[in-house]
């Protein structure tokens, strides 16, 4: 699952790159979808990136923490698991959006690209089978999973807020967000297993 979603993320990103006018056509612009329906935009955006290095990094930590969560999914929710991966990715590329949707409905200029929402759902709903597994935040530095669920939240929500650069921090977390309560919405009772986790830090 996690490879599919990679190989043609890749590949319509590197068309992408070559071929300026789809990156154009197929980026997230809530002008362009409101105004325009092109509805479309809020999951063609997820699979074009700005460049090589954006499109790397992205690649790589949805590799790592794709290939665990489908371990997860097989194991609680059995052959549902697949589905349930899909709409997870697919959910949380829509969902990471809607605030951007309205926040920037009548801004003609706005655009983003990126699987950045999507793949922070993937993270956190990693995180949430297993809280006190440890992650090496910039590859170096081993953090409880928990605990940079908590950053990471507060920092996304801090820089949305301050707007002061070019990356999508409120998609990151809505996507987040999104990742953490999907397992609970599809099975209540795994909350109890989250709990226990913390409970045994």
């Amino acid at each position: 699952m996690t490879i599919i979603i990679i190989v043609i993320t890749v590949i319509a990103s590197v068309m992408a790159f070559k071929k300026v006018e789809l990156l154009y056509k197929y980026q997230f612009n809530a002008y362009q979808i409101l105004k325009r329906n092109q509805w479309y935009r809020i999951i063609t955006y997820g699979f074009l990136h700005a460049n090589w290095d954006h499109l790397l990094v992205n690649m790589v930590v949805l590799y790592f923490f794709g290939e665990a969560l489908e371990n997860y999914f097989n194991y609680y929710f059995g052959v549902a698991g697949v589905p349930y991966f899909f709409i997870l990715y697919f959910g949380a590329l829509i969902f990471s959006t809607l605030y951007d949707l309205r926040k920037h409905r009548d801004h003609y200029h706005y655009n983003a690209v990126g699987a950045s929402g999507a793949i922070s759902a993937i993270v956190f709903a990693t995180i949430f089978f297993a809280p006190l597994e440890k992650i090496y935040f910039m590859f170096l530095i081993p953090i409880p999973g928990i605990i940079f669920a908590i950053l990471y939240l507060y920092y996304s929500y801090y820089m949305s807020k301050k707007n002061i650069d070019n990356i999508g921090h409120s998609a990151h977390f809505y996507g987040a967000l999104f990742g953490f309560l999907f397992p609970i919405i599809i099975k209540p009772q795994l909350f109890q297993l989250f709990l226990h986790h913390i409970l045994n830090f």
